[in-house]
C-alpha cells in the first residue's frame, strides 16, 4: 500500500475531470472532410493515394505504405504477405490487444504468446529465445505504449531462423530505435489510426513492408483481389487470383489523416512533454516504478504513460475521487479462450495486479499532470 500523506488538495468537480482517452481531431478535418462530400469520391479515391504518400513522406519509410481500414486489416495483410499458413506458428506478445493475434486465427496458424519484459511490458527477448524453433515462421512484437522494443536482439535471433519480424507500432508512430524511425526496421510494420491514437483517421490503419514487389499483390489483397487500375480502364477480362478483403480506407477517413500530419509534430511534442514531466514527477517515489527502462537506443512515442503500484484499485479509486480516470487497457492474451493457452508466464505475473495507465492526450496540460502526480503522492 501508499503510504499516507496530508490530504490538502481539494476534490475535482467529476464532471470536469481529466478523462484518460481523448481523441485529437485536428483543426482542418471538417474542411478537408466537406471537400471530399463535394467531391465525386468518398470510398478509397485520390485522398487515400495522396495519405500514402504524405505519410510515407513524413515517417522517412523505405517501402511502401498501404492504407486501410484498421490496424488489424493491416496486420491480416502482413501476416499473408509474409507467407503465414495453417498451422504455422508464430510467436506473439502475451501482453498486447487481441487485435495483434486474432488475424492469425483467420489464417489458421497457431499463435505462441511470450512473456513479457518485467520493466518494459514488451516482449521477452529472454523467452523469445526458449520458444522459437523451427517451426516458427514469424515473430511479432508489439511497442507497448510506444516503447521500442529490443529490435537489435529481435532481428538477430529472427535472423538464425531466417524468418521475418513483424511489428505492432499501433502505440509507436513517431517513435525511434537506435537512430531509426519505427516502420523502417523491419519487413512488415503496422500503424493504427484508431480513434485515441496520435494520428486518427476515424479508424483506419497502415502497413508499411520492405518488399517492394509485394505492393501490387498488397493493393490486390485490399480490395477482394481486384486490379483497381485495370478495372477501371474498363478490361472486364482481367482475372481474380488471389482471395482478397474489403480492408481499403475511405477518402473520408484519409481526409481526416491529411490534417493529422500537418498537426503531428505538435501532438507528438506535446505529448513527449506530458511523458517527461510524469517521469520528473514520480521517478523518486518509491511507491510506484515507471514502466520504462529508459534505454537510450529508445525514443519513445508516448501514447501511454503507465506505472506499477501496489493495491492499484485502491489508487484508481482514490484518483477517480478527484475525477481523475485511470486504467488497464490491454489484457493478458492466455486469459481468452479462443487462444486456447495454458502456458505460465512468470512475469506477467508478477505484475499482473500493478499496471496502471495515466491520462497522456492533447486535452491534458503540463498542470493537470503535476495535480495527477500530487494525488498520487498522497498515498491510497
Amino acid at each position: 500500500m501508499g503510504k499516507s500523506y496530508k490530504n490538502d488538495l481539494p476534490l475535482m468537480d467529476t464532471s470536469e475531470g481529466i478523462v484518460l482517452f481523448h481523441p485529437h481531431i485536428p483543426k482542418n478535418a471538417k474542411k478537408y472532410v466537406s471537400e471530399v462530400l463535394d467531391s465525386r469520391w468518398i470510398g478509397q479515391g485520390p485522398k487515400v493515394d495522396l495519405f500514402e504518400k504524405q505519410f510515407e513522406k513524413k515517417f522517412s519509410l523505405t517501402g511502401p505504405a498501404l492504407a486501410v481500414g484498421s490496424g488489424t486489416d493491416a496486420l491480416h495483410l502482413a501476416y499473408l504477405l509474409a507467407g503465414i499458413k495453417l498451422g504455422d506458428e508464430v510467436l506473439v506478445p502475451l501482453f498486447t490487444c487481441t487485435a495483434t493475434t486474432i488475424p492469425l486465427l483467420y489464417i489458421g496458424a497457431k499463435p505462441i504468446l511470450v512473456d513479457i519484459n518485467k520493466d518494459t511490458l514488451n516482449i521477452s527477448v529472454e523467452d523469445l529465445r526458449k520458444k522459437i524453433s523451427e517451426k516458427t515462421k514469424a515473430i511479432v512484437c508489439v511497442h507497448y505504449g510506444g516503447l521500442p522494443c529490443d529490435m537489435n536482439e529481435i532481428h538477430a535471433l529472427a535472423s538464425q531462423y531466417n524468418i521475418p519480424v513483424i511489428e505492432d507500432a499501433a502505440h509507436a508512430l513517431g517513435a525511434k530505435y537506435d537512430g531509426k524511425q519505427i516502420g523502417s526496421i523491419s519487413q512488415f510494420t503496422m500503424f493504427s489510426f484508431q480513434a485515441i491514437k496520435h494520428l486518427t483517421t476515424g479508424d483506419g490503419g497502415l502497413l508499411t513492408f520492405q518488399d517492394l514487389n509485394s505492393i501490387n499483390l498488397a493493393r490486390r489483397l485490399r480490395w477482394f483481389g481486384i486490379d483497381r487500375e485495370d478495372k477501371q480502364k474498363g478490361i472486364w477480362e482481367n482475372d481474380i487470383k488471389e482471395v482478397g478483403y474489403k480492408y481499403q480506407m475511405t477518402d473520408l477517413g484519409a481526409a481526416i489523416g491529411l490534417a493529422g500530419l500537418e498537426e503531428y509534430d505538435s501532438v507528438l511534442d506535446h505529448r513527449k512533454k506530458l511523458y517527461a514531466r510524469y517521469v520528473y514527477n514520480l521517478k523518486n517515489f518509491s511507491d510506484v516504478q515507471i514502466v520504462d527502462d529508459f534505454d537510450p537506443k529508445k525514443e519513445h512515442a508516448a501514447w501511454l504513460f503507465t506505472i506499477f503500484a501496489k493495491n492499484r484499485i485502491n489508487l484508481q479509486l482514490k484518483l477517480r475521487s478527484y475525477g481523475i480516470e485511470s486504467g488497464q487497457t490491454h489484457y493478458r492474451n492466455d486469459r481468452y479462450s479462443i487462444f486456447n493457452c495454458n502456458d505460465h508466464f512468470p512475469n506477467m505475473d508478477l505484475v499482473d495486479d500493478e499496471y496502471l495507465i495515466l491520462p497522456l492526450h492533447t486535452k491534458v496540460s503540463l498542470q493537470d499532470v503535476d495535480r495527477i502526480c500530487d494525488v498520487i503522492k498522497l498515498g491510497w
